[in-house]
């Protein structure tokens, strides 16, 4: 068992055990054990076993039964094993004995032996009433006779230890965030760990918060803990990001010297580069049950988490809910079976593409808790073939991703199929550690960009992407205005990039098989409704007002705005420099901008949408901030007005010149055919809008 739920867990102590030289080792540990602190128990069990005589071989059997629990719950698998064969030698046995004694012969590697145990489970638990335990131990004999050929059969993944990560105490959890995937946060009970106190559940300090950034040439730094209130002499860790990098979901546990603890979610929120205090996050009113573990969906709709709360497949389970504003959630739901079992499930997580990675000893696996892959499937319901509901197909990733010891905790870098994971393999003291992973998958993605046209990027913004294959996306923008998505071969997809106060952006993608990955980018400039906006690449014949040819490509992607956005109605302007009288500079602006009027109509934009206004010079073009970065001599805020441009040098004059001369459009009205003559709504649109005269 990992993680929180081995620090916060509770067990409730009932066998009362007599012995004259041991009573005192014996009372402490009954108080250590009832509280979950079992590396403290474990220490006075041990100490009353080594203080009671050898003939008095019913209370060796128990107290070797009570340390086989302690040591199997602090991971220490060699101490469990000879525990356990005390427990049997001993004859105090019984039908969940060999069950726990064949798990920690996984977790040894010793399969044969684990084979045997999980037989003489079987063969005990089949004549009473505990199936759970009889599945668990079926499922375990299972998995010992298949462990051995996966170690056998490997896989494409490759794994390493993370020396600059690790530290001599458990390391576990990372969390990759950042833009660019250059944070790492992951959990720690090293000592630079806050507080002075060492727990009594693992004899460590209680876990924090670490971190490490990467620099430009792709190098670590030591981690460090984070500077904020967000650590406390508590125990945090296992944390998660939501899609924007803002808010950071985490497992906390107080520490009650008379009480047990159970593990709580709580919420960070991130200020400029700083975490603040942590806030809890409500569940659910059963205030006797943890919830750990969190992991937020792709999309930022559901926070998952692993509870033992009532109504689960036994052990510990993953659960889900809503995620509102205010760090408040919708009612939980059981992700049930194949996920789920009478195990323990644990450790959710996401990889981008939305497959589900968890951990779990309930499953078949090499030992311990394995890593396996939840693959959504969409599936039509007998009742309603148009609705779907969501299931989910399992993978083993085999060896050696996964081992024989416990293996957790998986972070993506982006869309590729690497990034870091934690086990406890090879370690005696049964200490996590992190471990990069990399798999050589031929992997297809889009990565796009979501910006305003003459702008920078735009965070709140969203894209929804539609393929044929019945994809049905929303997609969030990261902080550079960047979103990345897996694609799928022969598949058509359309995207469109939505931003309140701009109008949408749509795009289209045909993606045909590859034999390597690929990468494709996207471009999505979105237009402010309350601003002009240049129309680019815009040329006509010189000193008339005839459209050149090559101006096409520019106006066919004005009518496909236009088309993407079929409640707006827009003027259309065209601007001159200054040179010529102001009523010729007007005229001919005029009959340019009702040339590019008469080309929208011609391709099927509705004439009362577009309002052709010619301004001549009247209009001296405003600098932006992004114009005047690729013009040095040019500021934001600079009016291009004739005094201005003759006091610049000749060379200079022309570029000011030309960007005069320009046509633009600026948005009237967003409400256009919405409504009808009454003014009441108009429920449906057409999809294809034709000219109206």
């Amino acid at each position: 068992m990992r993680g929180f739920y081995k620090i916060c867990s509770i067990v409730v102590f009932t066998a009362l055990l007599t012995g004259c030289g041991a009573d005192k080792a014996i009372k402490k540990a009954e108080k250590f054990y009832a509280l979950g602190e079992y590396y403290d128990a474990a220490a006075q069990y041990k100490k009353a076993y080594a203080q009671t005589p050898p003939k008095e071989k019913e209370k060796r059997g128990e107290l070797s039964q009570k340390l086989a629990t302690c040591y199997r719950r602090t991971n220490a698998t060699s101490k469990a094993i000879a525990a356990y064969n005390n427990v049997i030698r001993y004859k105090k046995a019984d039908s969940l004995t060999h069950l726990y004694l064949a798990q920690q012969l996984m977790k040894n590697g010793s399969y044969k032996d684990a084979a045997k145990n999980f037989q003489l489970a079987i063969d005990t638990l089949s004549k009473c009433e505990k199936n759970d335990y009889l599945n668990l131990a079926r499922t375990g004999l299972k998995a010992a006779r298949q462990a051995p050929e996966w170690k056998k059969e490997g896989s494409a993944y490759t794994v390493k230890r993370m020396e600059l990560f690790n530290s001599r105490r458990a390391d576990y959890s990372p969390m990759l965030a950042g833009d660019d995937n250059d944070m790492l946060y992951f959990t720690s009970t090293r000592n630079e760990a806050q507080g002075d106190e060492y727990s009594g559940i693992t004899g460590t300090k209680a876990a924090d918060i670490f971190f490490s950034q990467k620099d430009d040439k792709d190098k670590w730094s030591r981690p460090q803990s984070i500077d904020s209130e967000l650590n406390t002499d508590f125990d945090e860790g296992a944390c998660a990001f939501s899609p924007d990098g803002r808010t950071m979901y985490l497992t906390q546990c107080v520490i009650d010297p008379d009480y047990p603890r159970y593990a709580t979610i709580v919420a960070s929120n991130r200020s400029d580069a700083s975490w603040s205090k942590a806030t809890a996050i409500k569940i659910s009113k059963d205030t006797l049950s943890s919830y750990a573990h969190p992991a937020v969906s792709p999309d930022g709709e559901w926070l998952y988490f692993v509870s033992d709360m009532p109504g689960g497949m036994g052990g510990l389970d993953i659960w889900r809910c809503r995620l509102y504003g205010n760090n408040e959630t919708g009612g939980a739901e059981n992700l049930g079976a194949p996920i789920n079992t009478p195990g323990d499930e644990m450790f959710p997580t996401f990889r981008p593409n939305g497959d589900l990675y968890f951990s779990s000893d309930g499953h078949p696996g090499m030992g311990g808790l394995d890593i396996f892959i939840a693959k959504p499937q969409t599936s039509e319901t007998s009742e309603n073939p148009e609705h779907t509901e969501q299931s989910y197909k399992l993978e083993h990733p085999g060896f050696p991703l996964n081992s024989q010891g416990d293996d957790f905790g998986m972070t993506f870098e982006g869309m590729k199929n690497q990034g870091f994971f934690s086990s406890n393999r090879g370690d005696a003291r049964g200490f996590d550690h992190i471990y990069s992973f990399f798999n050589p998958d031929i992997i297809q993605t889009v990565k796009g960009w979501v910006y305003e046209q003459e702008g920078y990027e735009l965070p709140a913004a969203q894209v929804y992407m539609v393929g044929n294959d019945g994809t049905n996306l929303r997609l969030s923008v990261r902080g550079d205005g960047s979103f990345e998505q897996v694609i799928k071969p022969n598949v058509d997809y359309v995207l469109m990039a939505t931003c309140k106060g701009y109008l949408n952006h749509q795009q289209q993608l045909r993606v045909s098989p590859v034999k390597e990955s690929e990468e494709y980018v996207l471009q999505f400039p979105l237009y402010d409704i309350s601003a002009p906006v240049l129309i680019e690449n815009i040329f006509y014949d010189f000193d008339k007002a005839t459209l050149r040819p090559e101006s096409s490509v520019a106006l066919d992607s004005l009518v496909d705005l236009l088309k993407q956005n079929p409640h707006i109605t827009i003027e259309l302007s065209a601007h001159t420099d200054y040179k010529g009288s102001d009523q010729y500079n007007e005229r001919l602006s005029q009959q340019r901008a009702e040339s590019v009027v008469r080309y929208l109509i011609q391709h099927g934009i509705a004439s009362d949408r577009l309002t052709p206004k010619g301004y001549g010079e009247s209009m001296p073009k405003l600098i932006k901030k992004r114009v005047a970065e690729k013009y040095p001599f040019l500021k934001e805020g600079d009016k291009l007005t004739e005094e201005f441009i003759t006091a610049l040098p000749e060379e200079q004059q022309e570029e000011c010149n030309q960007l005069n001369r320009r046509t633009e459009f600026r948005v009237l009205q967003t409400t256009y055919g919405m409504f009808d003559k009454a003014g009441r709504l108009i429920q449906s649109q057409p999809a294809e809008e034709q000219p109206k005269d």
